[in-house]
Protein backbone atom coordinates (compact mmCIF):
# COMPACT_ATOMS: atom_id res chain seq x y z
CA UNK A 1 0.00 0.00 0.00
CA UNK A 2 1.29 3.63 -0.71
CA UNK A 3 0.33 7.20 0.46
CA UNK A 4 -2.40 7.17 -2.88
CA UNK A 5 -4.12 4.34 -1.10
CA UNK A 6 -7.97 4.22 -0.05
CA UNK A 7 -8.72 4.17 3.41
CA UNK A 8 -12.10 3.86 5.36
CA UNK A 9 -12.79 5.26 8.38
CA UNK A 10 -15.74 3.84 10.94
CA UNK A 11 -16.56 5.31 13.86
CA UNK A 12 -19.99 6.34 15.36
CA UNK A 13 -18.19 9.83 17.05
CA UNK A 14 -18.46 12.01 14.42
CA UNK A 15 -16.26 15.07 15.79
CA UNK A 16 -13.27 12.34 15.88
CA UNK A 17 -14.01 10.29 12.33
CA UNK A 18 -14.18 14.11 10.94
CA UNK A 19 -10.36 14.98 12.45
CA UNK A 20 -9.06 11.48 11.26
CA UNK A 21 -10.09 11.89 7.91
CA UNK A 22 -8.69 15.31 8.16
CA UNK A 23 -5.08 13.70 9.23
CA UNK A 24 -5.24 11.06 6.73
CA UNK A 25 -5.90 14.11 4.31
CA UNK A 26 -3.27 15.71 5.06
CA UNK A 27 -0.78 12.69 4.93
CA UNK A 28 -1.96 12.29 1.42
CA UNK A 29 -4.37 9.46 1.69
CA UNK A 30 -7.78 8.96 0.04
CA UNK A 31 -9.69 8.07 3.06
CA UNK A 32 -13.99 7.77 3.47
CA UNK A 33 -15.60 8.17 6.65
CA UNK A 34 -18.68 5.93 7.71
CA UNK A 35 -20.62 6.54 11.08
CA UNK A 36 -21.68 2.71 11.09
CA UNK A 37 -20.78 -0.81 10.00
CA UNK A 38 -24.16 -1.01 8.23
CA UNK A 39 -23.09 2.41 6.69
CA UNK A 40 -19.59 1.37 5.41
CA UNK A 41 -21.17 -2.23 3.87
CA UNK A 42 -23.24 0.02 1.65
CA UNK A 43 -20.59 1.27 0.25
CA UNK A 44 -19.78 0.51 -3.18
CA UNK A 45 -16.32 1.10 -3.08
CA UNK A 46 -15.51 -1.48 -0.10
CA UNK A 47 -14.18 -4.82 -1.75
CA UNK A 48 -11.43 -1.67 -3.68
CA UNK A 49 -10.08 -0.19 -0.13
CA UNK A 50 -6.74 -0.94 1.44
CA UNK A 51 -7.24 -0.63 4.71
CA UNK A 52 -10.04 -0.17 7.29
CA UNK A 53 -9.85 1.41 10.28
CA UNK A 54 -12.33 0.84 12.30
CA UNK A 55 -13.56 1.45 16.05
CA UNK A 56 -14.71 -1.59 18.13
CA UNK A 57 -17.65 -0.51 20.21
CA UNK A 58 -20.38 1.20 17.69
CA UNK A 59 -24.08 1.03 18.16
CA UNK A 60 -25.68 -2.18 16.15
CA UNK A 61 -22.75 -4.55 14.39
CA UNK A 62 -19.79 -3.68 16.33
CA UNK A 63 -16.04 -2.97 14.92
CA UNK A 64 -15.10 -6.92 15.48
CA UNK A 65 -18.42 -8.27 14.34
CA UNK A 66 -17.49 -6.26 11.06
CA UNK A 67 -14.06 -7.22 10.51
CA UNK A 68 -14.95 -11.11 11.16
CA UNK A 69 -17.77 -10.59 8.26
CA UNK A 70 -15.39 -9.01 5.78
CA UNK A 71 -12.75 -12.12 6.61
CA UNK A 72 -15.52 -14.55 6.07
CA UNK A 73 -16.46 -13.10 2.64
CA UNK A 74 -12.80 -12.89 1.82
CA UNK A 75 -12.17 -8.67 2.09
CA UNK A 76 -8.09 -8.20 1.85
CA UNK A 77 -7.91 -4.71 3.33
CA UNK A 78 -5.71 -4.45 6.41
CA UNK A 79 -7.33 -3.38 9.40
CA UNK A 80 -6.73 -1.14 12.15
CA UNK A 81 -8.83 -1.67 15.04
CA UNK A 82 -9.50 1.63 17.64
CA UNK A 83 -10.95 1.61 21.19
CA UNK A 84 -11.65 3.84 24.36
CA UNK A 85 -12.03 0.57 26.63
CA UNK A 86 -9.60 -1.95 28.33
CA UNK A 87 -10.78 -4.62 28.39
CA UNK A 88 -8.84 -8.46 29.38
CA UNK A 89 -7.96 -10.33 26.50
CA UNK A 90 -8.55 -7.67 23.91
CA UNK A 91 -5.12 -7.33 22.23
CA UNK A 92 -4.90 -11.51 21.68
CA UNK A 93 -8.38 -11.12 20.36
CA UNK A 94 -7.63 -8.57 17.98
CA UNK A 95 -4.28 -10.26 16.94
CA UNK A 96 -6.25 -13.55 15.98
CA UNK A 97 -8.10 -11.40 13.54
CA UNK A 98 -5.37 -10.23 11.93
CA UNK A 99 -5.35 -6.93 12.15
CA UNK A 100 -2.44 -4.52 11.82
CA UNK A 101 -3.15 -2.72 14.77
CA UNK A 102 -4.97 -2.13 18.09
CA UNK A 103 -5.12 1.75 18.97
CA UNK A 104 -6.33 3.24 22.09
CA UNK A 105 -8.36 6.44 22.15
CA UNK A 106 -6.99 9.32 22.63
CA UNK A 107 -3.66 8.25 20.24
CA UNK A 108 -0.90 10.34 18.72
CA UNK A 109 -1.11 10.83 15.32
CA UNK A 110 2.86 9.06 15.19
CA UNK A 111 0.89 5.86 16.66
CA UNK A 112 -1.34 6.14 13.25
CA UNK A 113 1.59 6.93 11.32
CA UNK A 114 3.44 4.05 13.04
CA UNK A 115 0.42 1.46 11.69
CA UNK A 116 -0.16 2.77 8.60
CA UNK A 117 3.38 2.02 8.00
CA UNK A 118 2.39 -1.46 9.11
CA UNK A 119 -0.38 -1.56 7.02
CA UNK A 120 1.64 -0.49 4.04
CA UNK A 121 3.90 -3.02 4.46
CA UNK A 122 1.81 -6.01 5.31
CA UNK A 123 3.57 -6.27 8.57
CA UNK A 124 1.30 -8.00 11.46
CA UNK A 125 0.36 -7.99 15.18
CA UNK A 126 -0.87 -5.29 17.33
Amino acid sequence: MSRDAVIAVIDDDGLFRAALLELLSSLDYEAYGFASAEAFLGFDGARSLDCIITDIHMPGMSGVDLIQKLRFEDYRASVILITARAEPGLEARVAAMGAVCLLRKPFEAGALIRCLERATSGGQGS
